[in-house]
């Protein structure tokens, strides 16, 4: 087992920034002209894929490399030409410093977030003979779309449209696989991973409400590490609200706490201000 320490977390924010910018690149292969964009600023990945989108922010932030006004400068730049808030996904082990610049800034924390790794062996056979659980390919597809979007709207319907459209972007993207999880041969579930230098990222998992407390979560997670085993990776990670149900579901599956991420927002300029932050206009 890894030790949570900055080398790990250096993987980890490495392997997340690079599934998040599938996202947007999916996004404009199947949609030309979408208006999707991203580039790296100083080992960050700054993804746009929308307004209203949670893949809209940066990742590894200060973490890869060192963070300067400059970056910073360019980063809240990138967004705030699109009508965009600046929002970053800060690893603790970035320092008391860099968040304090954050901070001078005029940043104001909005998540707090578990980062939970283990490592990838092969699972024990699943014992639930009623439980199938595939990859699903380009004509599964739209069923996986669909089936993840009801899962995670059931008590928020009025997002449906817009998961919707998150989980085709998912299906689409490159370096990612998703898995459908069939329950006596209905499809029940979906979970998602993608996969980068070793590191296989699980998200996306989420259960029809009419089939939970049935151990397809087990089954996905179970199919989706044997499958990390089979792509030579060596590393798990997935993402989880401190404190949630999931961060105790995966705890149960051997996944450990590595460090809790806050991501930090500050909105966009407003009309006729420059696009600087507060700290730069000042000098």
């Amino acid at each position: 087992m890894a030790f949570a320490d900055l080398a790990l977390a250096k993987r980890l924010e490495r392997a997340e920034g690079h599934a998040c910018w599938q996202y947007a690149q999916a996004r404009c292969r199947v949609i030309p002209g979408c208006g999707s964009e991203w580039m790296e600023c100083e080992g960050a990945n700054v993804v746009f894929d929308g307004v209203e989108s949670p893949i809209t922010q940066t990742f590894a932030l200060g973490i890869l490399e060192e963070l300067t006004t400059a970056a910073l400068d360019t980063i809240e730049r990138f967004f705030s030409d699109r009508g965009a808030s600046t929002s970053h996904e800060i690893c603790p082990l970035v320092g008391p410093s860099k968040i304090a610049l954050l901070c001078d800034r005029g940043y104001r924390p909005i998540e707090v977030s578990s980062v939970l790794y283990r490592s990838v062996e092969p699972p024990a056979p699943l014992e639930n003979s009623g439980i199938n659980v595939i990859v699903a390919g380009p004509k599964e597809a739209p069923i996986w779309a669909d089936i993840n979007a009801r899962a995670w709207t059931h008590d928020h319907p009025e997002l449906l449209p817009f998961m919707q459209d998150f989980g085709t972007m998912a299906a689409a993207r490159d370096y990612g696989s998703c898995f459908l999880a069939e329950f006596e041969g209905q499809p029940a579930a979906a979970g998602s991973l993608s996969i980068h230098d070793g590191v296989a990222v699980f998200a996306g998992a989420a259960t029809l409400a009419e089939f939970r407390c049935r151990g397809l979560q087990g089954a996905l997670l179970q199919a989706r590490l044997q499958y990390a085993f089979e792509q030579g990776c060596n590393l798990a990670m997935m993402v989880a609200e401190a404190g949630s149900n999931s961060q105790r579901n995966a705890e149960r599956k051997g996944f450990r706490i590595a460090y809790t991420r806050t991501k930090w927002q500050v909105p966009p300029p407003t009309a006729g201000s420059p696009a600087t932050s507060p700290s730069k206009a000042e000098h």
